[in-house]
């Protein structure tokens, strides 16, 4: 008989599972993605308050150094490479150009003021938002407080038009300018215009899967393009040429990738809607029809604000002439205006209305952002700065004409985004509170273009694992 003491089984005890927003990744604990994104979202929200006439930062400047620091830490505690190599390329690119005519800056305030609003924008904080954007639900969390600022600031501006109360416009106060008062015409088209790009893409970007798809994926693409529709009225309100060129010709370019058959569609629909309000209602017929025939007017009678932005252009050509290499330095453009500009630029434009009294503003920018870098940045700024907008824009075509269906609901608005600015750039250049948009704008583009595969892959199809 065998006596042998039996040989118990061991007990293997379950490891315990962690929540997935508290699984560890590499050495640090992961953030859920939707609170990853919110110093973005902060930022966004902060773009909706008052701007305080005559001030230098903004709370949304401050918030965007927030967003820098926490895309630091979230990288430091995940113990990780933060970029890939093309990214690091690609936004080092500006920094070498911005370093060096930072060195031929006129003053030291010049130089550290130039350099820090240049890294600001190009480079830190879309960096900060390329790696705090994880996956596709942080993106759209993003896009859509796009489109509610848009819808906030549009709201108040509508409001300035039809209660007199807006700022001067051909002896008027009924430019729509939001909160960004008179001094920032600028603010309020860029996002408002902005919040028509992400709308469109919105609503162009994700078909339904199947039919009887959940109904939030189907009422979310009504709601974007009911957006879109409704931003049109401020947008035209803002009286801005330049944004109105930028928007058509990036939602045109969104329309073309969602399909040519679409594009059709959207294209006639928006033709009724500006019949129905411009011809049918006459919201501001008379005035948007002298605004657009006023783009074309170069040579025949052109109103004064056409005559200083070629005469300031004219100027900026005439300088980088003269320093075809580095420019004339960071900020250097309003030192070296009169000497370059012909008597035809006058002396600065009126501003007047929502709630500023009436003040002279002197132009000091070509308003032209290609022209500002090569007068100020010379060739070197030009290819370094400029050319790292365009690689960012060839990555983020190529990345979408490789894509799936499934993610172009967020790859439409962030291209859109990005050919909004490189095309908004032709008329205006950074400078004033709305400039913080346009980093994040550049941001949510990296995200889409230069992000590892994992953070943009396609959600898994229904029913598989």
């Amino acid at each position: 008989m065998n006596t042998s003491p039996a040989v118990s089984a061991p007990v293997v005890r379950p490891r315990p599972v962690l929540p997935r927003p508290l699984r560890r990744a590499g050495s640090a604990l992961s953030v859920p993605s939707l609170l990853s994104v919110l110093p973005i979202v902060a930022v966004v929200v902060l773009l909706g308050l008052p701007v305080t006439p005559g001030s230098a930062a903004t709370p949304a400047d401050a918030a965007s150094g927030l967003v820098v620091l926490c895309a630091v830490v979230q990288t430091v505690r995940g113990a990780r490479r933060p970029l890939p190599r093309t990214a690091a390329v690609v936004f080092g690119l500006p920094v070498v150009g911005v370093a060096v005519a930072a060195a031929g800056a006129l003053t030291t305030s010049d130089a550290l003021g130039g350099l820090a609003r240049y890294l600001q924008v190009f480079v830190l904080v879309p960096v900060a938002v390329l790696l705090l954007v994880r996956d596709r639900r942080g993106a759209r969390l993003v896009l859509w407080s796009l489109v509610g600022l848009a819808l906030w600031q549009g709201a108040i501006g509508v409001h300035q038009n039809l209660t007199g109360t807006g700022a001067l416009y051909q002896g008027a106060d009924i430019r729509a300018v939001g909160t960004f008062g008179p001094s920032d015409v600028m603010g309020m088209a860029t996002v408002v215009a902005s919040g028509v790009v992400v709308a469109t893409g919105l609503a162009l970007g994700t078909r339904a899967r199947r039919l009887g798809a959940p109904p939030p994926e189907g009422w979310g693409r009504v709601v974007a393009a009911g957006c879109a529709l409704a931003l049109l009225v401020p947008l035209a309100l803002s009286f801005s040429r330049g944004a109105w060129i930028a928007t058509a010709f990036a939602c045109g370019v969104q329309l073309l990738l969602a399909g040519v058959r679409r594009a059709a569609k959207v294209f006639a629909a928006a033709v009724a809607a500006a019949v129905v309000l411009v011809g049918g209602l006459g919201v501001g017929a008379a005035v948007l029809e002298e605004r657009l025939t006023s783009i074309t007017q170069v040579a025949d009678a052109p109103d004064q604000s056409v005559v200083d932005r070629y005469t300031m252009w004219a100027a900026a050509a005439d300088m980088w002439r003269g320093q075809p290499l580095t420019g004339v330095g960071l900020k250097a453009f309003p030192a070296h205006r009169d000497g370059h500009a012909s008597l035809a630029l006058s002396s600065g434009s009126d501003t007047a209305g929502a709630g500023q009294s009436f003040r002279r503003q002197p132009l000091l920018s070509p308003h032209n952002m290609y022209l500002l870098i090569l007068s100020e940045q010379g060739l070197l700024g030009l290819v370094t700065v400029a050319g790292s907008w365009f690689a960012l824009l060839v990555c983020a075509l190529r990345r979408l004409r490789r894509s799936g269906r499934q993610v172009r609901d967020c790859a439409l608005p962030a291209c859109g985004l990005l050919l909004w600015q490189l095309v908004n750039f032709l008329y205006a250049d950074i400078g004033g509170p709305s400039t913080t948009l346009a980093a994040i704008c550049f941001g949510l583009a990296a995200w889409w273009a230069l992000a590892r595969d994992a953070a943009t892959a396609p959600t898994t199809k229904p029913g598989s694992r």
